[in-house]
């Protein structure tokens, strides 16, 4: 009797044991099929391409999948095909086929980061922080901006004219007419001002931006240089790499800034070494709302190791790092939001911007409460009809 009770118990163990595994299975492949996996986006395609009552060919599937993902990231990271990747890397060489404006695509809606000198946004006197409103005949909204973006670009590479409708401040919108050109963008350009203050306008932190500000101080050596002038208004960042080296020229010692990712290569520390040039001189530099990624980063470095001063306006605020990731097949590539860095006080300027320690509009240094920032009139110097260079200026003849 006490036998047969013992097999009836494991009877009823192992039936326990069996149930409970089945569950389990169960639950774990329910879980399984409820999670979107690479499979089910394969069999979204297939079943439309297969029964779809329009034929829908399976590469514009592809394409629209592929939209459907960068849509949802960050307004910096996208698909890029062999043209778009050519075009970048001209870019970084100093030229390329376009209009000659930089976009963000923040709060559903197309931003002007900033328009190229010498382009024909910059004649058009399209200026950073404008908002284009429609595209020809195209009203934008958050339901087209990447339908938008792509036709800006087709337009360029057909080399038609576009009307943008634009908005700035708070006065009416108004359009104005661009038409594509080969674009050529000098890293730097350079002078000496009254008073031996050299002047060096930042354009573009393109591959050879660095070196062009080297070449730049060994042609002034024979000069008393009495301060520095660095511009990076309207510079709407590069590669980050060049900010560093710059930043490392200006710069005995100090972290110039750090990044944060989700893979090891991501994460890095930038410190500064010497040798470096210009020393111990007074340095300001220029920024404004189009001022960002790449100009941040140097701005910041300079600004919170207390090598120079900062004097504009608010800083764009972009605080994030891209990387152009090559794919295996047709020249593709994938630009990419990585990761996002630190100043080297431990900012996070992203959507913020950074604050210039005199801040002051370039058109509101005509008025009367910014004489003593001046002193004096502005005609002593070669650029009256700028109120920032003049600020600086100003600043650099008060600290020698």
């Amino acid at each position: 009797m006490m036998q047969f009770a013992r097999y009836l118990l494991c009877f009823f163990l192992g039936i326990s044991v069996a149930l409970s595994m089945s569950l389990s299975s169960s639950e774990q492949h329910y879980k399984y099929e409820s999670e979107y996996s690479y499979t089910l986006l394969l069999d979204v395609i297939d079943t439309i391409h297969t029964y779809y009552f329009n034929d829908v060919d399976r590469e514009d599937l592809i394409e629209f999948a592929i939209d459907g993902i960068f849509t949802n990231l960050d307004p910096y990271s996208g698909f890029l095909d062999s043209d778009d990747f050519q075009s970048i890397n001209d870019s970084n060489s100093g030229q390329y086929f376009g209009y000659g404006f930089e976009v963000a695509t923040d709060d559903d809606q197309i931003t002007i980061i900033t328009p190229y000198p010498n382009s024909p946004a910059a004649r058009a006197n399209l200026q950073p922080g404008d908002k284009v409103l429609q595209l020809n005949d195209t009203v934008i909204d958050s339901s087209n901006l990447t339908d938008v973006l792509m036709d800006i670009k087709q337009n360029s590479n057909n080399k038609r004219t576009i009307n943008l409708t634009i908005e700035r401040d708070t006065n009416d919108p108004f359009k104005l007419a661009l038409n594509p050109e080969l674009i050529h963008i000098e890293s730097i350009n350079a002078k000496i001002l009254k008073d031996n203050i050299g002047y060096i306008q930042l354009n573009s932190f393109q591959n050879d931006a660095t070196s062009a500000i080297i070449k730049q101080a060994k042609l002034w050596e024979n000069e008393t240089i009495s301060g520095i002038i660095l511009d990076v208004r309207n510079n709407p960042g590069g590669l980050l790499g060049q900010a560093i080296s710059i930043a490392d020229l200006f710069l005995k010692k100090g972290l110039i800034v750090s990044t944060e990712g989700r893979f090891f290569d991501a994460n890095e520390v930038y410190y500064a070494s010497q040798p470096t040039i210009f020393e111990d001189i007074p340095m300001v530099v220029l920024i404004n709302k189009g001022s960002a990624s790449a100009s941040e980063v140097l701005a910041a470095a300079l600004q919170e190791n207390e090598r120079a001063t900062l004097v504009g306006e608010t800083s764009f605020g972009k605080g994030t790092v891209q990387s152009l990731i090559p794919m295996l097949e047709m020249g593709n590539a994938i630009k990419l939001t990585i990761a996002k860095y630190s100043t080297p006080d431990g900012n996070d300027i992203h959507s913020k911007g950074i604050e210039p320690d005199i801040k002051i509009s370039n058109e509101a240094i005509l008025n009367s409460d910014y004489l003593d920032i001046i002193e004096q009139s502005t005609a002593q110097y070669d650029e009256p009809q700028d109120g920032q260079i003049s600020s600086a200026i100003a600043w650099i003849t008060t600290h020698n």
